[in-house]
This record gives C-alpha cells, structure tokens and sequence, in this order.
C-alpha cells in the first residue's frame, strides 16, 4: 500500500556507539611499570646495602622480579644501575629545573639566582639517602660509570658558571672557587652529620639551628663575592675616566 504523502518516514535508529575501553596494561605499559620499578629497587638496595650490595641477586630480591628482566630492559646491571644514577645525580629535580630555566633567560643569573641553586641543592643533598650515597660511591671507587655521570653533571654546572663569569673578570674575586668550597663543604657536612651524626666546628645540621647556620653562610659568602667583584669593577672604571 502507497504511503500517505504527508506521513513521514520513520527515521533508522542509529546503533549505540561503543566506547574505546581505556587500556590499562598490555606489553609497552607493562615494561615500562617493570623497569621503574627495578629502577626504584636500585635506590632501596643501594640505602640498605651501599654500593657494595648492588649485585643482580639483591636486586631481583628486593624487587621479586626474574633477573633476566635486568638483561633484557638494561642490558646488564651496569645499564640498570646508570639509568638510576642519571635520575638521581646529584643535581636535584628542582635545582635541575631552575638550572634550565635560568639557562634560556642568562640575564637574570646573578648573585640571588646562584644563592637558590645552592640552596635547593643542600635542601636535596639534607634530605636525599639515595644521592649522599651516589656521592659517597664516587669519592670511594674508580668506575667509568661514575666518572661520565660526574663528568655529565660538570658540565651542566658549567654552563651556569659560564654566564657569570664576565661578571668577574678583570677582578680579584674567584667565585668559581668560591662555589667548589661551598659544595665540597656540603658534601662533607652532610656525609658527616647523615652517616654517623658527628658536627662539624660544634655545628649539627642534623638540627634546624646548625642547618640555618650553614644556609646563611652559603647565601653570605656568594652575596660577598658578587658585591666584592661589582665594587672592584666600578672602582676600575672610575679610574680609567
């Protein structure tokens, strides 16, 4: 039978679209949760037994994972045990950050901007087990490893000190080894206070008190040699008009 004209034609119901499940786990997903987690394991096994118990069985024990899983993401252990130290030299993630951010905007490093890199930098060392560790392994062992994650490390505090030279020349100030002192001196107060709890000169930095104490003389000192060079240099201009 013909249709009425003005009866309209039933529309087709579309099918429900189906949604896209989110995928949770699948091989790549489960990799990547495998090798940070042996990843992690390297920090827990290197607190619980220093360098010397960083062996292929101690990780697979600590972490419960087959140790073929070391080769076969890693390579062997030294692959696993660098991809660890590069996450956690000694630079800090904050200090990291504020290194690059202050690397593509030189105009502002100046005496506050090297005073906050080397205060985050104590902060991290005070409260980081894994990185005193790292430090610790390279002052007592040759290894290459090390050796390219320090030299790797140079290299960023380079570019940093590079930008602050000009500031100094000419001048009696050396503020690059100004700044060695500071940092020889956090390693060495901090290894000292975190391993066995001795102070240093009657200072404990284990205690709000002697931490204070050293943060302002790391800010003092850095302050005193940017004010020292800038007086030298308007000194030597106003000498030469």
């Amino acid at each position: 039978m013909a249709r009425k004209k003005n009866q309209g034609i039933d529309p087709v119901e579309a099918p429900p679209v189906k949604k896209v499940r989110k995928v949770v786990s699948g091989p790549i997903r489960d990799k990547e949760k495998t090798k940070r987690r042996l990843i992690a394991t390297v920090g827990k096994v290197l607190q619980k037994y220093t360098y010397s118990g960083l062996t292929i069985t101690n990780i697979a024990k600590e972490s419960g994972l087959n140790p073929k899983l070391i080769y076969l993401y890693f390579g062997n252990l030294d692959g696993l045990i660098e991809e660890y130290i590069v996450e956690k030299d000694f630079w800090s993630a904050k200090s990291k950050t504020h290194i690059t951010e202050l690397l593509e905007q030189p105009e502002s490093i100046g005496a506050d901007a090297m005073n906050e890199v080397f205060q985050l930098q104590f902060d991290a060392f005070l409260k980081d087990k894994s990185i005193q560790r790292i430090i610790h392994w390279e002052m007592g062992m040759k290894n290459k490893l090390l050796r390219k994650v320090a030299d790797d490390r140079e290299n960023m505090g380079n570019q940093l000190l590079e930008h602050i030279d000009p500031s100094f020349k000419g001048t009696d100030v050396d503020i690059r080894a100004t700044l060695a002192l500071i940092l020889g001196g956090i390693y060495y107060l901090t290894l000292h206070a975190k391993n066995n709890g001795s102070t240093i000169a009657g200072i404990d930095i284990n205690e709000d008190e002697g931490r204070e104490r050293i943060e302002q003389a790391i800010q003092r000192l850095i302050l005193r040699d940017f004010e020292a060079a800038s007086t030298e240099t308007k000194k030597s201009k106003s000498k030469k008009k």
